[in-house]
């Protein structure tokens, strides 16, 4: 709990219908093996101690002594766990039935939360029995405790666990257009449970997804949702006991037609992010306080089980990830065209290495051109050889150039680079920054000289990883006119050109050809002299794998989590394919990276934004360059 994560669960006891004694057994077991999962806080269905779909037999004095008795037996049962559990059961305040969650821990009731919005349609009628949860707070005795919170909207707040607070609210309330959950949300809940009885029709199930996840997200907000299943009365419909847990907007579990516990852990740190970030869940002025109740819980470190993709910024599933490239492609292209339209380009001049990174460029640069209906030979391809540069590169390059149709330059920049070397005292067997940013300069110079001639705008090629480890050259690769890959991860980049590949195979094979050999090729600025003609200068030799620093980078930017947590993440992601010295070495070097190359990033030139994490200096990310790294690395130090 330390790093914000809460083992939560929801749960579909067996059931009997109006058997009161049995549903107390089976609620009290479940609550031990939540507990001994380690679960904090545990959902059960709707009026679970006594079954939804009693009908008539809830006006039975039995049945409601019944219930009121089960809830006892329950809570002497689990007056050793600390786990925080709604149960929901029938009961008579003041001569009226509600239809209530009670929240209880340790053998005690922290509060009683009557359902706000009763269904009165198709196959529900629960106005027949039920009254509305009244406006005004009302305090009750039951079960031996005096003065309980009887009030819809209630907020109950841990106080060891900083951001953990917790609301309810009772089926219909989520399907309302006035959800209780918002105002909950607004006082502070960070976790909503959800206790309920939804019927399985077609297409409901869908639907009912579709409500918790996106009032996760409307809300940042975890949503734990527990519908009732087996045991309910199947006279005119049936009830798949559906699970669910979401976070901010993602399903983290799900299950149907089946009982027992569904765990899994919700990030409060996480969510108190967003919240900060977004400032969108703010009371409305005037608005009732709302008084809390507060538990306590042992603190401890919570064994995660949900799922951590290894590379954040890539969809697993083949369909959600050629969505996602071509989204990403249509919003880049979109960007340069209206960049192109504007300044009345009449070239766009792009320096191809034969690498990736600017092939993605020139691909996304002809996507703009025939978005203008512009012919591809407006596209200046410029190869600028030199002492690391390779003959598959450059083959490449060449290869790539011709089959896009674009004109193709060829500038070798060997002399020019001696020439300099000699102005400035530099000798050329000294392989030192001066040997390689030398070669990135002039490159730069050769390809803005190019669009003056041609009266184009030069495209930048360096990618969103590159510019958070300042893997560019000052003034060199890193200034452009219109920098087309600046907010796109390196490991999508890949994935990019590979969905660009797949989609010219069997129309162009020589132009997918080429693609393939470049996914391929080395990463690498080949910036030294090549060894026996194959690339010397590997990029993740020299500052590690990309796979973990958009891995840091997601977490660090997106989310603000700390070294110590991200460490940890990435072991649970990572660990399989890196070992953890190899994980806890690398995080060093982001972070040393990060902070010092802040300087390039604060005079970046412009390109569009494709996704949620992005370092432009007039857009998501304002730093100082001078910023200190101190404390960032004093907590890396005590990490193992």
């Amino acid at each position: 709990m330390r790093d914000g994560f809460i083992a939560v669960a929801c749960g579909a006891p067996k059931m009997r219908l109006a058997d009161c004694d049995y549903n107390a057994e089976q609620t009290f077991i479940m609550m031990r093996q939540a507990e001994k999962a380690g679960v904090k806080m545990l959902v059960l269905p709707e009026l679970g101690l006594t079954g939804y779909t009693c009908g008539d037999l809830f006006f039975q004095e039995t049945l409601l002594r019944g219930a009121e008795q089960a809830l006892r037996t329950v809570l002497e049962a689990t007056r050793n766990l600390e786990v925080v559990t709604a149960v929901g059961l029938p009961l008579r305040v003041k001569d009226r039935l509600y239809n209530c969650a009670a929240i209880i821990q340790k053998g005690q009731i922290l509060g009683l939360v009557p359902k706000t919005h009763l269904p009165n349609y198709g196959e529900f009628y629960e106005k027949r029995w039920f009254s509305p949860a009244p406006e005004e707070a009302e305090y009750v005795d039951l079960c031996g405790q005096v003065s309980v919170a009887f009030a819809a909207g209630q907020i109950f707040d841990c106080q060891d666990v900083p951001g953990l607070t917790l609301g309810f609210e009772i089926c219909e309330d989520l399907w309302s257009p006035d959800s209780p959950s918002v105002k909950m949300a607004q006082s502070g809940a960070a976790i909503i449970g959800n206790l309920s009885a939804s019927n399985e029709v077609l297409g409901k199930t869908a639907y009912r997804r579709q409500l918790v996840t996106t009032q996760s997200a409307k809300l940042s907000c975890g949503y734990v949702y527990s519908s009732s299943g087996a045991g309910e009365s199947t006279s005119d419909v049936v009830f798949g006991a559906h699970q669910m847990i979401a976070e901010n907007g993602a399903l983290l579990a799900e299950r149907r037609f089946d009982g027992g516990l569904l765990i899994s852990e919700i990030d409060i740190q996480r969510l108190r992010h967003e919240r900060r970030r977004t400032q969108a869940l703010v009371p409305e002025p005037g608005s009732q306080r709302r008084d809390y109740t507060v538990f306590f819980l042992t603190e401890g470190k919570t064994k995660l089980t949900r799922y951590v993709s290894p590379m954040p910024f890539v969809p697993e599933g083949k369909e959600d990830r050629d969505a996602r490239c071509r989204e990403i492609l249509l919003i880049a292209s979109l960007g340069l065209k209206q960049r192109l339209e504007h300044t009345g380009a009449k070239t766009a001049v792009v320096g191809l290495s034969g690498g990736l990174d600017s092939t993605l460029a020139v691909l996304i640069t002809g996507l703009a051109m025939k978005m203008l209906d512009r012919p591809m030979t407006d596209i200046i391809a410029v190869t600028m050889p030199c002492f690391g540069t390779t003959d598959r590169t450059r083959n490449n390059a060449a290869v790539l150039a011709e089959e896009l149709g674009t004109a193709l330059k060829t500038v070798d920049i060997t002399a020019s680079v001696r020439s300099h070397f000699r102005d400035i005292g530099q000798s050329q067997e000294n392989h030192d920054v001066t040997y390689e940013n030398a070669q990135a300069r002039e490159r730069t110079q050769v390809l803005m000289d190019t669009a003056n001639q041609t009266g184009g705008l030069v495209i930048g090629t360096g990618d969103l990883s590159e510019l958070a480890l300042g893997w560019c050259t000052y003034n060199g690769d890193h200034m452009s006119m219109y920098a087309v890959n600046a907010s796109i991860p390196k490991t999508l980049v890949r994935h990019l050109v590979a969905h660009l590949a797949r989609d010219n195979a069997g129309k162009d094979e020589a132009l997918h050809n080429v693609l393939e050999d470049i996914l391929d090729t080395p990463v690498s600025p080949e910036l030294l002299p090549a060894v026996q003609g194959e690339i010397s200068q590997r990029t993740e030799d020299l500052v590690g794998p990309y796979e973990l620093h958009d891995f840091f980078l997601y977490y660090m930017l997106r989310w603000g989590f700390s070294p110590a947590k991200i460490y940890r993440l990435a072991l649970y992601a990572q660990g399989k394919r890196y070992s953890q010295d190899v994980i806890l070495k690398w995080l060093k070097v982001f972070y040393r990276r990060f902070f010092s190359q802040q300087f390039k990033r604060n005079c970046l030139p412009d390109g569009p934004k494709v996704g949620s994490v992005a370092l432009s200096p007039r857009g998501d990310w304002r730093m100082p360059s001078d910023a200190s790294w101190a404390m960032w690395k004093a907590e890396l130090e005590t990490l193992e």
